[in-house]
């Protein structure tokens, strides 16, 4: 049997990042989400923002441990599957690489343990201080990570000498034309997979009847942030998409399922794009409302696929449908909170069953939204790794098929394994709650903090 050592290596990678993406997904805005508790706690004095501190930051420790895991494995595949896109853009991605790990891992690292560890053992305040440091260690994270990633989309601040990448210009680097949106973009996306676990979460206590003061706080907590950033984040996807057309046509067009360059391009709410004949088959469309939504104008001419040869265009069903399915769930998002921020109004949050199960039915949505975006710009981009500078095909390293096949499947096994045990511990904190207590802890309360396996002490 012979394997192809592109397509497997390809395989891999997706794989083991698609694992990855969800933990950083989850963390960057759990992090947010525990400063802001502990902060509440500090200003106020009232017990419920402490209890769920405790409560979150168990779930916060091993998301982030299981995303530190997942990480690391990639950087080796980038060696092992992808030697020669390292080679030749080492330069310019490397000290990207470097400077998240400089400025970020080590801010993390420095301040996690006494995050989780130190409250008695430090004041309050400068317990407060190492959680905010860790908060702004998973953004500033996010910002090398999405800079790097944004440039191979984007490429900017170049030049190729003797077949390698070279910077000339690192602002131009950093912050390439589509970094600037793609960050907002997946920093909005972190915070509403966050709010939507919270209160999936909170939405499962109402239902087995298990709603305290702190079930409460963290559903209303929860619906402003989904009420607030769901149609922010519509707002900064269009803007991704605009510079992604100005940039990236051939992805745009793949979106949209464009096969013709015409003016007034049509938004196609449903179709079957079929690659091999150039064509979409039972499509739902409306009317140059696509020409209207990238350019504002519905008589704008905007290009198709047919403005690229066949061997420069995206596999256009995955991408037309994996940007189907991030829209739509950003769509269900923005019902959850305008129907959550009424329900709150009309004090109604805690008897509406339909509400709750359907807060219950999106806590994965966010998780599923970045995977779906995450495959819509990635594949979107192909069949280039540097867009428009270096195709995939030339990247990948010299290695066996039959190797590449042999570790996939063992990653495959591995990661079913640790994953599934790591994400049913996490099921099984979220089903037990939050605790309450009544008295305010403080540095010198015995029993409050942490101990190794996570557990209230």
């Amino acid at each position: 049997m012979e394997f192809d050592a592109l397509l497997l290596s390809r395989l891999q990678f997706a794989f083991t990042i698609g694992f990855h993406i969800i933990f950083p997904a989850f963390t960057i805005g759990l992090a947010s989400f525990l400063a802001v508790l502990e902060g509440l706690y500090l200003f106020t004095k009232r017990q419920v923002f402490l209890n769920l501190f405790f409560f979150w930051v168990k779930v916060f420790a091993l998301a982030f441990g299981m995303g530190v895991v997942s990480g690391v494995v990639m950087s080796y595949q980038i060696g092992t599957n992808w030697s020669v896109f390292a080679d030749m853009t080492g330069s310019v991605l490397g000290p990207l690489f470097g400077y998240e790990v400089l400025t970020a891992f080590f801010l993390e690292a420095s301040f996690l343990g006494i995050m989780l560890f130190g409250w008695k053992l430090v004041g309050p305040r400068l317990h407060f201080t190492a959680t905010c440091f860790v908060a702004v260690g998973t953004l500033i994270s996010a910002f090398w990570i999405l800079s790097a990633n944004s440039w191979m989309q984007t490429p900017a601040g170049y030049t190729v000498e003797d077949g390698l990448f070279v910077a000339t210009d690192w602002l131009a680097v950093i912050f390439n034309p589509s970094f600037p949106s793609r960050f907002a973009h997946m920093v909005a996306a972190a915070y509403l997979t966050t709010a939507l676990v919270v209160l999936a979460s909170a939405a499962w206590l109402m239902l087995v009847r298990r709603a305290t003061g702190e079930v409460k706080v963290m559903a209303r907590m929860a619906i402003f942030t989904i009420a607030l950033l769901a149609p922010l984040q519509i707002l900064i996807g269009h803007e991704s998409g605009v510079v992604a057309h100005e940039y990236q046509p051939a992805k745009v067009a793949a979106m949209e399922g464009w096969w013709e360059t015409r003016a007034g391009q049509p938004t196609h709410l449903f179709a079957l794009p079929d690659q091999d004949a150039e064509t979409n088959h039972f499509e739902v469309s409306i009317p140059a409302l696509g020409s209207w939504v990238v350019a504002g104008d519905t008589s704008a001419e905007l290009e198709g696929l047919d403005a690229f040869a066949a061997e420069d265009r995206p596999p256009v069903a995955i991408v037309f449908w994996s940007f189907r399915i991030m829209v739509g769930l950003g769509i269900l998002m923005l019902v959850l909170g305008a129907w959550g921020g009424f329900l709150w109004w009309r004090g109604k949050i805690r008897t509406s069953r339909l509400f709750q199960w359907f807060a219950l039915a999106m806590g994965p949505s966010g998780f599923i939204a970045v995977l779906a975006g995450w495959i819509t710009a990635e594949v979107g981009r192909q069949p280039f790794v540097v867009y428009g500078a270096l195709r995939t095909a030339d990247a990948v390293s010299p290695v066996d098929g039959a190797q590449v096949a042999a570790s996939l499947l063992v990653f495959m096994i591995v990661y079913a394994i640790i994953f599934s045990a790591g994400a049913l511990y996490i099921l099984r904190v979220l089903h037990k709650g939050p605790d309450s207590a009544e008295q305010p802890p403080d540095k010198d309360t015995p029993g409050v903090g942490l101990d190794l396996t996570g557990e209230p002490t």
